[in-house]
């Protein structure tokens, strides 16, 4: 009796095992009853994770880091408003909160700081260690630039906001409500997504979903399920080839000239010294006419 008692409890096991899983990330190990997951984001550092729903940007960056330095598999490689910025800065090991939030200050581990926004993108230039970020700015408005490979038949751009929308809330268990508004343009194959929420938001996070959704496109997906991020119109499958997100925050970004490459600053200085010598021969142009209207009634006095 007691054989069969351990052997029942022994396939219990066995299957509680089999479903501790985390689907939301492939690199979480899973263990224990109840189910317990985390990700190794440091020598000997675990981090615990949430799998019922999209694991934090700064979580998954660091999960990257961490992996990229013991040599294990990582990622490789229109502004809607003049305030939209996009990452430039690439991947960095960030400093997160309890709860997964980015801190407002980052340093990757260096004495070069700068300040980021929510999705943890830099919206600074660079500076010391003294370098001071007041509040964590919030990201309202990501633009997503997408580009489908070819497909067989015309996508009907009537149908292909309601696909999109429907696409990221199965895939990213992310409200399709949020997507606003949806551009194509047949010829290029480039689909243009607003997916915004209300200023003062904090529930929703934007850079969750558009940092699965780049995975998804740029590289390989996050879940456990490896299928991607394809939104079905009429049918017909829209696999995507390239994406580029744009980031619009509650506060604009505080970028100077530090920020730009010497090239971008000689081409500017080139254009403003251009721009001071037309005006300055118009100028010049001007005092003679002034000039000789002056010297005009004189001369008709001397005849």
């Amino acid at each position: 009796m007691k054989i069969w008692i351990a052997l029942l409890l022994a396939t219990f096991a066995v299957g509680a095992s089999a479903q501790c899983t985390c689907e939301s990330f492939k690199w979480a190990t899973c263990d224990g009853t109840p189910c317990q997951c985390g990700v190794m984001v440091g020598t000997g550092e675990m981090q615990n994770l949430n799998c019922s729903k999209l694991v934090p940007k700064c979580f998954l960056m660091k999960a990257e880091m961490y992996r990229a330095r013991k040599g294990l598999s990582t990622r490789t490689g229109g502004k809607p408003v003049k305030t939209a910025f996009v990452d430039n800065d690439g991947i960095y090991d960030p400093d997160c909160e309890t709860t997964g939030a980015f801190r407002a200050k980052q340093c990757n581990n260096t004495k070069e700081c700068w300040c980021v926004n929510s999705a943890g993108v830099r919206r600074t230039d660079k500076g010391d260690e003294s370098l001071r970020c007041e509040k964590l700015v919030e990201t309202y408005w990501v633009r997503l630039e997408l580009k489908h490979k070819p497909v067989n038949n015309a996508v009907d751009a009537a149908k292909l906001q309601a696909a999109i929308a429907t696409a990221i809330q199965n895939r990213y268990s992310f409200d399709k409500t949020f997507v606003k508004e949806v551009e194509y343009d047949p010829e290029a194959r480039l689909i243009v997504v607003d997916v915004k929420k209300e200023k003062g938001d904090r529930k929703a996070d934007l850079s969750r979903m558009a940092y699965y959704m780049e995975k998804d496109v740029k590289v390989l997906p996050l879940f456990k399920d490896q299928a991607k991020f394809e939104p079905s119109v009429d049918g017909q499958k829209l696999e995507m080839e390239d994406i580029l997100v744009y980031y619009v925050d509650e506060e604009g970004p505080t970028f100077t000239m530090k920020r730009l490459t010497g090239g971008v600053i000689a081409v500017i200085v080139v254009v403003i010294l251009a721009v001071a010598a037309g005006l300055l021969v118009l100028y010049l142009a001007r005092r003679r006419e002034r000039g000789y209207s002056k010297a005009e009634p004189r001369e008709m006095e001397a005849m």
